[in-house]
């Protein structure tokens, strides 16, 4: 049997392509809409992908098990579980061809077989596989592809629903699911592997592992979430506590993941930019200017109405919940990273990428057009700017909140939710926007700055006002 786990960075995800080497067939599972990697994977090692599976409707990227089905004719695994409001809409009434898959259920990519566990509460159709070598003769399975249900040291999240999807009431029942979905976990052969959808870094859980792979009976032992299931009602008040507020773009993702992605065929081309082009782009209404660049080098000059989503672990995220879907997107990158930011961006639905200008190409535009740029202040300037009126925006997450603190009257949003409570914020005062240690605030500001907000960052965030408010105090 080949086996592979296919990691990406920013989205801390895992697909994992299968195959038996007896027959030369693959199938790859859960896999990310830029399907080319586990292509090219298969041709290296000599196999054929004539198979995807997917473990649930996921919420944070869009799938590639549209485009595989569309590009290599692949059968599609999919579950029916979870009523009908959680089906993948997409393969109604299609010609891929598909199978819809419930609990006990089973399907053979060569000499390797797959058995189908329905494990709901991340989400109502949620599967799990076990994978068994058949010509091993094994008399358990090698392993279980949990999804979103089990990861190293947590499980998935169950409040998806309410907090990212707006179905209002679905959090304590999903909850209870998970914690039955849990109880069924508790029965599986300790000593198989345990391969999850996502590590550290991941907004699917509370407090993912960054190692790559367990085993049940590990996870039995020590992850924390499972020994929290002692009974319904300590796990709902455990597992709903402190989950990271969803990015934006998650809501949108579930409803695309559901109807069908758009089939891509191939990534966009952006074209390079003429300096001119980026004078037109100034405060133009229906883009978005994306600057890729450093936050020293964006706060000191940025083309006006651009915002700051440097190409790091964030920038799915920052960009997926400042960019609404449909928008034609302009990037100012390194020409050789042009590709990344592509694909990047493709994996969240944002797929109208139609030009980039490198930085030597914005310098040019800095000594034509009228660059802005964003004022900042260190933390102990906070008070002052209170005094002179300003409005003081927190955009760490609310369990960072519960746990560390809060400046007295500021109001709180998390970065990633920011665009939709826009309102919240008056526009008539200045707004001095902090975040922990300052990186995110940066998000932010750049997002408030095109929005046309008079708008300060604090360097170095509330946790040096938090000290500098201790100092003072003895």
């Amino acid at each position: 049997m080949f086996f592979r786990q296919v990691y990406d960075r920013k989205l801390s995800q895992y697909a994992y392509l299968i195959g038996c080497q007896a027959t030369g067939e693959a199938i790859v599972v859960d896999p990310l809409r830029d399907v080319e990697t586990y292509l090219d994977i298969a041709t290296s090692e000599g196999l054929r992908l004539v198979a995807v599976a997917e473990t649930h409707i996921h919420a944070d990227f869009l799938s590639g098990a549209r485009e595989l089905a569309e590009r290599a004719g692949v059968t599609v695994y999919v579950s029916a579980e979870g009523g009908a409001d959680w089906q993948s809409e997409w393969l109604e009434g299609s010609a891929y061809q598909h199978r819809l898959l419930h609990d006990g259920d089973h399907f053979m990519v060569g000499n390797i077989r797959f058995d189908v566990i329905h494990t709901p509460g991340h989400t109502p159709e949620h599967v799990c596989y076990t994978v068994t070598d058949t010509p091993a003769r094994a008399t358990l399975p090698v392993g279980i592809l949990t999804g979103d249900f089990v990861f190293v040291g947590d499980v998935g999240r169950p409040d998806l629903l309410e907090t990212a999807a707006g179905q209002s009431g679905a959090m304590e029942p999903s909850a209870r699911a998970l914690y039955r979905s849990i109880e069924k976990f508790r029965a599986l052969p300790p000593a198989m592997q345990l391969w999850p959808a996502h590590g550290a870094g991941s907004a699917c859980g509370k407090a993912l592992g960054a190692v790559p792979m367990s085993t049940v009976g590990y996870e039995l032992t020590a992850n924390v979430s499972i020994g929290a299931a002692k009974d319904p009602e300590s796990f709902l008040a455990y597992i709903l506590e402190g989950q990271p507020e969803p990015p934006l773009y998650f809501a949108r993702m579930k409803r695309d993941n559901r109807g069908g992605p758009a089939v891509l065929g191939k990534l966009p081309e952006p074209k390079p930019l003429a300096a001119t082009k980026l004078v037109e782009l100034e405060r133009a209404t229906g883009v978005a200017v994306l600057d890729l660049r450093s936050w020293d080098a964006y706060k000191r000059a940025h083309v006006p109405g651009a915002l700051f989503t440097p190409l790091n672990r964030a920038f799915d995220t920052v960009a997926g919940s400042y960019v609404p879907e449909g928008m034609a997107i302009y990037l100012i990158v390194d020409e050789k990273r042009v590709r990344e930011a592509t694909v990047d961006l493709i994996r969240v639905g944002l797929d109208r990428v139609m030009g980039y200008a490198t930085p030597a190409v914005f310098d040019e535009y800095a000594r034509k057009g009228k660059p802005a740029s964003i004022a900042e202040i260190d933390a102990t300037k906070i008070e002052a700017q209170v005094e002179g009126g300003a409005f003081v925006l927190d955009v760490r997450r609310a369990a960072e909140l519960a746990e560390r603190g809060s400046i007295p009257g500021s109001h709180n949003i998390a970065y990633e939710r920011l665009l939709a409570r826009i309102g919240e914020i008056p526009k008539n005062r200045p707004v001095v926007v902090h975040c922990a240690h300052g990186t995110r605030s940066g998000y932010a500001a750049g997002l408030l700055d095109r929005m046309g907000y008079s708008v300060t960052n604090v360097t170095d965030g509330y946790e040096a006002w938090k000290s500098n408010a201790e100092v003072a105090k003895r």
